[in-house]
């Protein structure tokens, strides 16, 4: 992959799961408006749920790397929500998310803002849900934004 300019603005994959679609919806609200803040241009794609957030970005990786994307990311967003169920898978798609995406930064040194709602309930998805809230969906993207900032910083 060859260097960017300094001044071109970082170039960002939302991956959003869409098993709860209102959901997803306000998440990607509070990310769309924090990457337009900062002047970040970006792609979204859509999943069926949380496990398929980490394959998706590492599929977009392994395409940058084989020179099959026009354009490749500098970094990712993971959009997506768990709401406790009745049975263990909750615990499942909750730890092996999460450890897809952390496999993912600190394996391969991708830049990821994690949004992936892990929540007891309806209400406590909302809330962390909505851009005018605890907006993690435009918390995610700036983590992605710090760690792309950090990487440059450090030269990596």
């Amino acid at each position: 992959m060859t260097a960017k300019p300094q001044n071109t603005p970082p170039h960002i994959m939302v991956v959003e799961a869409r098993f709860y679609e209102d959901l997803s919806d306000a998440l990607w609200e509070g990310a769309e408006r924090a990457l337009k803040t900062v002047g970040a241009t970006y792609e979204r794609f859509t999943v069926p749920g949380a496990l398929e957030i980490p394959a998706a970005i590492r599929l977009a990786h392994l395409a940058a790397e084989a020179g099959k994307l026009k354009k490749p990311f500098d970094g990712y967003v993971a959009l997506g929500c768990v709401i406790r169920g009745e049975t263990t898978h909750y615990e499942t798609v909750c730890n092996e998310s999460a450890r897809g995406l952390m496999t993912l930064g600190t394996e391969y040194g991708l830049a990821i803002g994690n949004g992936i709602l892990t929540c007891e309930n309806d209400e406590q998805a909302w809330v962390r849900a909505k851009a005018n809230e605890l907006d993690k969906g435009g918390g995610a993207a700036l983590a992605a934004m710090s760690l792309i900032a950090l990487r440059k910083q450090l030269g990596s």
